[in-house]
């Protein structure tokens, strides 16, 4: 009522009345209605075939247990196999250890109770190397002079071997500058050690601050301090 009063030719604008705009619409959406009912169906219709489907269940069942059992037995076989013919070819000789770069710790005692001894001193505590020089038992590796190493007289990078006979005590300024070579001689190595006088009481002191006493040699004839 409020468009024909106000606009009395709206009909004729739109060349068509209002009842029959109407009336075009209502098929259609009645089309509409039975396409989604149609599609519907369609959807119900596909997921619903003909052959009925197997449960996850029916698909999950586990064999019989024979069959495991058989399984099992047939795979520990091939384990123990392979593993049997990875340790056939291995070949782990005897000789490997038998030569350490490093001097086993018996060796090195009886390395250095084959030292010289030192007159007056413990020969548990003090020795002179390979050339003569005063070393301290428990001062090994630094580079002090009193310090030493266990050395290889045929060094080890040439074929010398980590034994009692190739081991010598030796002044580690001296060993370090020896090195690999064999052809320094004994006047050479003498050389190269680092000299530093020390008397009966620095070795007293030195004793006193590594094992808190001092010991002397049975026949030195001097005092003892208790």
């Amino acid at each position: 009522m409020i468009y024909t009063q106000y606009y009395p030719d709206w009909e004729k604008l739109n060349n068509v009345p209002s009842q029959t705009k109407a009336r075009q619409h209502q098929p259609k959406r009645e089309k509409m209605i039975i396409d989604g009912k149609d599609s519907k169906t369609k959807r119900k219709s596909k997921s619903s075939p003909s052959s009925p489907r197997r449960s996850r269940s029916s698909k999950l069942t586990p064999p019989s247990a024979s069959l495991v059992d058989g399984e099992l037995s047939v795979t520990e076989q091939e384990r123990s196999s392979a593993v049997t013919s990875l340790f056939e070819g291995l070949q782990i000789s005897q000789d490997s250890n038998s030569n350490p770069r490093s001097f086993p710790y018996s060796v090195k005692q009886q390395c250095w109770e084959k030292a010289e001894k030192v007159k007056g001193r413990d020969p548990d505590r003090w020795r002179r190397d390979a050339v003569g020089n005063i070393v301290f038992r428990k001062l090994v590796g630094c580079p002090g002079c009193l310090c030493h190493d266990y050395d290889h007289i045929i060094p080890y990078s040439k074929g010398g071997k980590s034994t009692l006979e190739n081991c010598q005590v030796l002044q580690a300024t001296v060993n370090r500058s020896k090195g690999n070579r064999t052809e320094l001689s004994r006047a050479d190595l003498i050389q190269k050690s680092s000299y530093c006088r020390v008397s009966g009481r620095d070795m007293d002191l030195i004793e006193l601050s590594a094992y808190g006493n001092v010991h002397h040699a049975e026949d030195s004839g001097g005092c003892r301090i208790q």
